[in-house]
C-alpha cells in the first residue's frame, strides 16, 4: 500500500530542514557582463509591488561567464538554451525520451533531441548542477523548472519572491533581480545587438587601388539606378 503524503505534511518537513539550519545565505544575482542572447522579455518596472506580478529572475555564473536565471515551478523541465550551450562549448548527450515542444519559440514545433549537464553557482554558498533540456529558448539561458524546485525541496515564498532550500548544511535563499535589473539587462543586449560589425582591414595596397578608382567604383550608386 502506498500513502501520498498531503502538501501540508511535505511543507512542514521542507521548513523542518530549514530551521535545523539556525544561519541563512541570502544568494542575489551575480554581478557581470551578461552573455549575450536576444530576450522576448518586456518588463515595466513598479514602485510599489514590483514582484507581484513578476517571475523569478536572477544571474548565476557558468564557466566563468554570467549568465539569465529564470526559477518557474510551472515549468515541467529545466532547459538550457541553444545558445548557452554552443557559446560556453558544453557537451550534450541523446534525449532518453525526445519530444515536441510548442511554447518556447515561434518557429513552430521544436523536436528537443539533447540534454546537457550544467554546472553553475550563484553567490558564493550555492555550487549546483542540473539535467537540462536543450532547446531554442529567447527568454534566458538557463530555466530551472519544477524538477529543480523537487529536488532541491525549494520552497517559494509568494510575496518576496524568494527560493529558499537546504544544501550541505546551509540554508540558501536566492533573491530575485527587481524588474529595474531585468530591464537593463535587456538595454545592454539590444545595444549588443545594435553594435555595427567592425570594418575589414585593407592592406596599404589594396586601398590605394581602391582610391584611384573612386570615380568608378563610387560609395554610392546614382538615385535613379536600381
Amino acid at each position: 500500500m502506498f500513502i501520498r503524503e498531503s502538501q501540508e505534511e511535505i511543507e512542514s518537513e521542507n521548513e523542518a530542514i530549514l530551521e535545523e539550519v539556525k544561519e541563512d545565505y541570502v544568494e542575489f544575482a551575480d554581478e557581470g557582463e551578461l552573455l549575450v542572447i536576444r530576450r522576448n522579455l518586456n518588463l515595466q518596472p513598479k514602485v510599489d509591488d514590483e514582484q507581484r506580478e513578476n517571475i523569478f529572475h536572477t544571474r548565476c555564473t557558468i564557466h566563468d561567464k554570467v549568465c539569465g536565471v529564470i526559477i518557474d515551478g510551472g515549468n515541467c523541465t529545466n532547459v538550457a538554451s541553444t545558445i548557452l550551450v554552443e557559446k560556453l562549448n558544453l557537451v550534450t548527450m541523446k534525449h532518453p525520451h525526445p519530444y515536441r515542444l510548442q511554447w518556447l519559440t515561434d518557429d513552430g514545433d521544436v523536436k528537443v533531441t539533447k540534454q546537457v549537464v550544467v554546472p553553475f553557482s550563484i553567490g558564493k554558498s550555492y555550487k549546483d548542477e542540473v539535467v537540462c533540456d536543450v532547446v531554442l529558448m529567447k527568454a534566458s539561458h538557463l530555466l530551472l523548472g519544477r524538477p529543480w524546485q523537487y529536488d532541491r525541496r525549494a520552497i517559494h515564498d509568494g510575496f518576496k519572491n524568494t527560493y529558499s532550500f537546504a544544501k550541505n548544511g546551509k540554508n540558501i535563499v536566492l533573491a530575485p533581480l527587481s524588474p529595474q535589473q531585468v530591464q537593463k539587462d535587456q538595454l545592454v543586449i539590444e545595444k549588443a545587438k545594435q553594435v555595427p560589425s567592425e570594418e575589414v582591414s585593407l592592406p596599404p595596397q589594396m586601398k590605394e587601388i581602391l582610391e584611384e578608382f573612386t570615380d568608378v567604383f563610387p560609395e554610392e550608386l546614382p538615385k535613379d539606378c536600381h
